[in-house]
C-alpha cells in the first residue's frame, strides 16, 4: 500500500488520495490534522499527540514523525476494541 499526497493548498485547504494496489481513490478533502510534507510537521504532530497513549497496561503506543503503531501482545488480544475506540475517541477530541 503506498500513500499519495496529492497537494497541498494552504492550511485550510488539504486534499489526500491514497494508492492501493494499482488503484487510485478519489480526492477527498482534509480539513484536519498535521500537514504532511511540510518542515514542521512531525515535531508539531509530536507535541499535539503527546497525551494519546494505550489504556490497557503491557500495550504501547509508539510514534515517530507523523506514524503511530498501537502494540497489543497477544497476552492483551481483548483490549483490541477499547484502544481503537480510545484513538477515534482522542483523534475526535483533538481534530484530526
Amino acid at each position: 500500500m503506498s500513500t499519495d499526497t496529492v497537494k497541498t493548498v494552504g492550511v485550510e485547504s488539504q486534499v489526500h488520495n491514497t494508492k492501493y494496489d494499482e488503484v487510485m481513490s478519489a480526492v477527498r478533502e482534509i480539513s484536519a490534522g498535521i500537514i504532511q510534507g511540510s518542515a514542521i510537521g512531525p515535531a508539531s504532530f509530536v507535541v499535539n499527540s503527546g497525551d494519546l497513549k494505550a489504556i490497557t497496561s503491557g500495550n504501547c503506543m509508539c510514534k515517530y514523525a507523523d506514524d503511530t503503531y498501537l502494540i497489543i501482545p497477544s497476552a492483551n488480544e481483548g483490549s483490541r476494541m477499547a484502544e481503537l475506540a480510545n484513538v477515534e475517541s482522542w483523534s475526535q477530541k483533538n481534530n484530526f
